[in-house]
């Protein structure tokens, strides 16, 4: 599929923002009333079904690409204007988009939610018959409105689990760890004392760029380096559990983005499509975008976390005079920020998987830069909302610009003592170069 063009949103479907100008982005970009369509609300319905079996934030990026995709399609099939991801259901342009959003939607969300989950499915059943009930069945002149919009979303819902069917998600077998006991190879770190279990992301078939394994990154710092002694000695200082190097701002920072990466982007989204008064098309495609290059950051990103292998500061810190390495020392007593001892809930610990490429930074990324080429600027004033820090404002954070939450969650995970920065700053590029695929193969304006 060959780029036709690199217009964005606020180019193709609304020429008066940038007449407008940067002000007027200031001035959307303030708090909104809330405005949901079948697509937010779906959004809603998946994010709380998927968060509810899902693990961790890799997998449940694969639920969220699937649903996403097949609402686009669904939708994209009656709307029309942009080159469909996987297949343009027969519509006609008067069918029920609602239908068409709720179908879709709710017939991969049964797929892939675990038979384990009877309530969320019972749920999400009831969702779907109160979603149908409140649409029309159409005016004499739209007759079917409502069957054909069920019809293109069952359409769009089919080909997409057909497209994912055996690619790779929750495998029989076991995955092949490779624990070291050598200096720079990775361990599972305490207090944990189990991997974690769902390593096989990384081994998931991609939904955007050809294989994970064009998404390889150039790697860890050797560990003799000078630039390997110089993040070692940084995050020792800034990610240390009592550093007095780290500001009371940076430390809020670094645990506030230890969340759910796909709950605070979820939320984001939903924000700016009710700021810029988007339409269920619009949102449909600004939902898949992201989430398709989202799920490709997680399989690229895991796929290279055990390619690499590679020790996090943690153990590398503790061991530090096993590394060869002149300019670093040692200390068997440290532990970072993201500690238990830090007190929140969830707690905090060293996660139980390699450290490079950081997988918040991979995501972010992915998110932060497709959601760059949606609306045609990086300058876009918002906020996001944690579930740490719960009732108090440092649950809310603001930034200016997509690129200035990105450099903040880069810089968050050495102040938590769990990335040396090189993982977090190849992270992003890996996740920079799946939204460039992305916008150069897909989701493009057709003539």
């Amino acid at each position: 599929m060959g780029r036709t063009s690199n217009r964005s949103f606020l180019h193709v479907r609304r020429p008066w923002l940038r007449v407008l100008g940067a002000a007027l982005l200031v001035v959307l970009a303030l708090p909104g009333v809330a405005r949901a369509d079948a697509v937010t609300q779906w959004n809603i319905n998946a994010s709380r079904a998927i968060f509810a079996g899902a693990p961790n934030a890799n997998v449940s990026a694969l639920g969220f690409a699937m649903v996403q995709g097949a609402v686009y399609d669904a939708v994209n099939g009656i709307d029309g204007g942009y080159q469909p991801y996987l297949v343009r259901p027969a519509a006609n342009p008067w069918d029920s988009k609602d239908a068409a959003v709720a179908a879709a939607a709710y017939r991969v969300l049964a797929a892939v939610i675990p038979a384990s989950q009877p309530a969320t499915l019972a749920d999400l059943a009831a969702q779907y018959e109160a979603a149908l009930a409140a649409v029309p069945e159409g005016t004499p002149f739209e007759r079917g409105a409502k069957a054909g919009g069920i019809a293109a979303g069952e359409e769009a819902a089919a080909a997409m689990l057909t497209a994912r069917a055996n690619d790779g998600r929750n495998p029989s077998t076991p995955f092949p760890f490779v624990f070291g006991s050598t200096a720079g190879a990775w361990r599972v770190s305490f207090p944990l004392t189990q991997p974690e279990t769902t390593a096989w992301v990384g081994n998931v078939t991609t939904f955007l760029v050809p294989s994970a394994e064009m998404l390889r990154t150039d790697g860890p710092n050797p560990l003799t380096s000078a630039e390997y002694a110089e993040e070692f000695n940084e995050v020792k200082a800034l990610g240390s559990l009592t550093s007095t190097a780290r500001t009371d701002d940076q430390t809020k920072a670094a645990i506030f983005w230890q969340t759910q990466p796909l709950g605070l982007y979820s939320g984001l989204m939903r924000s700016l499509s009710s700021r810029f008064a988007l339409t269920p098309a619009e949102n449909a495609r600004m939902f898949a975008m992201v989430s398709l290059a989202a799920a490709d950051a997680a399989i690229g990103c895991w796929n290279d976390k055990y390619y690499w292998n590679f020790w996090r500061p943690l153990d590398a810190i503790r061991l530090g005079e096993s590394d060869g390495n002149p300019a670093t020392q040692g200390d068997a007593n440290w532990r970072p920020l993201f500690d238990p001892a830090t007190a929140t809930i969830p707690p905090l610990t060293t996660p139980n998987f390699p450290d490079h490429p950081s997988g918040h930074s991979c995501l972010s990324s992915a998110i932060l830069h497709t959601m760059q080429e949606f609306f045609g600027t990086d300058r876009i004033e918002f906020h996001l909302v944690s579930n740490r820090f719960p009732g108090t404002s440092a649950q809310t954070r603001h930034y200016a610009r997509f690129s200035h939450a990105l450099k903040e969650v880069i810089d968050a995970r050495v102040w938590g003592g769990i990335h040396f920065r090189t993982a977090d700053t190849q992270g992003a590029v890996l996740g920079k170069k799946v939204a460039h695929w992305e916008r150069q193969h897909f989701f493009q304006p057709t003539d």
